[in-house]
């Protein structure tokens, strides 16, 4: 790597350059940098470095008109760019700077549409509680104007964390009332949206409870189904058609099972949804597997990997991307600022000289004055670079706390990859046993290969290590309450706490889910919690 330059006046004025250089190409697009515009919206998705350079130039704009509306709404723009990247803090930090901003100018609508984006963000990053005080604040401002959508969105908003929450009674409730708004004012791509939320808590309902609920649940996707195909919405199709075919596996009916999953495989290639495809393919290798037929199964459980590598490489490359961009506008903006403050200084100096020649002993005081002033800049500066340099060292904290959730998300798929793989090995080495010779050696070497792409409890140790670095005070509060907890015990409870299925979770452990509830009872006996309280309710709330 090249060594920077020891001379910072020549770094001053490689950055000035890049700056000088930039300016022309942003200014050719300035139709393109208000707020909301689709350019900037697509630029958001696919190539977040150049939508940030994008929005702070409006951003620049909209300050020096004083236009502060505009500036709030750019400030919800980055913070949604980053929303997309997963850095929710960041996210976080620049939406309430746009809060800040609504608030002062009484700007009651976008108020509340910003509140949807930070109960939003708080959702996905698992904070539910503060999620739900964001969502009915929002709900509170749009009954106040009277925005019949608003006020449909708030409930639904609600009734998705009420879910999350394992409170179906609350789900359910909020989710008719969304129904209700929506069908009122007509809006079908609401109403279709509803009706598969409605759909998950039957769902979600079955696996918690045990109840079967899989036929309302299949009522309301159908009918949600029907309603993305009036409105030719084919991305939600590919989601709600996917759906659909997990209850029909689920029900045990795979030939229906597969046809739907087929239907959402070849809707996610038309729609080049990669997302969605390595779902379609990961549902086929279940199906595939449940039909017995396992070349089949591991062939899509294969490409479905292979997407998602690609997913994970393209997202990392992304992040890098956007990244570098925020460091190299930083080095930008300390040294146009660092060029401006010794510019300063300098002239003082040089109007000082001129007034020491002119009046000579006369203005010796004021020369003593403007000296004083000087020290006053550079102290100034000192204080200006050392906040600067605390946001770098936040910035940089922040960044590895991500990628250390990054990585418990990354363990988590490779746990769960191999308990698919020695689930396949079991049944594999069961035929071998069978000494049928014309398939045998075949079969030892697929299980040979299985064998060299499983990793056993090493998996399992990373996974706990890295949660238990990103949740000590919840383990500290766990072994307080109770210490006799074994490895799996340990395991149960931080998968609970990650808010997985009991599907999931049963997968990981590789047993059924019968067994999984057997488990689960001789953890609530462990922790000593009393009839009828609710076991992952009382580990979110340790």
């Amino acid at each position: 790597m090249k060594k920077a330059t020891s001379n910072p006046v020549s770094g001053i004025i490689f950055w000035l350059f890049l700056y000088s250089s930039l300016n022309p190409l942003i200014a050719t697009a300035q139709e393109d940098l208000k707020p909301n515009s689709p350019l900037i919206d697509n630029l958001i998705h696919q190539a977040p470095d150049t939508a940030f350079l994008k929005i702070k130039q409006a951003l620049k704009e909209a300050l020096k008109k004083e236009d502060f509306i505009s500036a709030a709404l750019c400030d919800q723009q980055i913070g949604e760019l980053f929303y997309y990247q997963g850095a929710y803090s960041q996210a976080i930090s620049y939406y309430y700077k746009a809060d800040k901003i609504f608030r002062q100018e009484n700007d009651r609508t976008n108020l509340a549409k910003n509140l949807h984006k930070i109960g939003e963000t708080y959702y996905y990053a698992r904070q539910y509680q503060v999620s739900m005080e964001k969502f009915q604040e929002a709900l509170h401002l749009f009954q106040q104007s009277g925005d019949r959508n608003g006020i449909a969105r708030s409930y639904g908003l609600i009734g998705q964390t009420y879910e999350k929450r394992l409170d179906y009674q609350n789900a359910m409730k909020f989710q008719q009332l969304a129904l209700k708004a929506y069908q009122k004012d007509k809006d079908q791509t609401g109403i279709a949206k509803i009706y598969e939320n409605i759909g998950s808590i039957y769902e979600d309902q079955r696996l918690e409870e045990g109840e079967l609920q899989l036929d309302s649940a299949l009522k309301y996707y159908t009918l949600a189904l029907e309603g993305n195909k009036s409105q030719k919405n084919d991305r939600a199709q590919i989601e709600i058609i996917n759906n659909i075919g997990d209850v029909y596996r689920k029900t045990g009916r795979y030939t229906e099972a597969l046809v739907y999953t087929r239907k959402a495989e070849n809707l996610a290639r038309r729609m080049n949804d990669q997302y969605q495809l390595s779902s379609a393919y990961r549902d086929l290798s279940k199906n595939f597997d449940l039909m017995k037929r396992y070349d089949s199964a591991y062939h899509y459980s294969e490409l479905g990997r292979n997407i998602f590598l690609k997913i994970f490489t393209e997202d990392n490359n992304k992040q890098l991307a956007l990244l570098q961009t925020l460091f190299e506008i930083q080095q930008k903006d300390d040294a146009i600022l660092q060029f401006e403050n010794e510019k300063d200084a300098n002239r003082i100096i040089v109007i000082a000289a001129i007034v020491i020649i002119v009046l000579l002993i006369s203005l010796a005081a004021s020369t003593i004055s403007r000296q004083r002033l000087k020290i006053k800049n550079e102290q100034k500066t000192n204080e200006q670079n050392n906040r600067l340099h605390e946001t770098q060292k936040t910035a940089i904290k922040d960044a590895l706390e991500l990628k250390s959730k990054e990585l418990t998300s990354n363990t988590l798929h490779i746990i769960q990859s191999n308990q698919f793989l020695e689930s396949l090995r079991s049944q594999i080495e069961e035929m071998v046993k069978e000494d049928k010779r014309d398939q045998k050696k075949q079969l030892q070497q697929l299980v040979q290969r299985i064998n060299q792409s499983i990793s056993h409890d090493q998996h399992w140790k990373d996974f706990t290590g890295m949660f238990e670095q990103i949740h000590q005070t919840f383990f500290d509060h766990l072994k307080a309450h109770c210490d006799e907890l074994t490895a799996n015990d340990i395991r149960l409870v931080a998968l609970i706490k990650m808010n997985l299925s009991a599907k999931d979770m049963a997968v990981l452990f590789g047993i059924s889910q019968d067994s999984l509830r057997v488990a689960r009872y001789r953890l609530r006996k462990k922790l000593n919690l009393p009839q009828g309280e609710n076991l992952s309710t009382f580990i979110q709330n340790l």
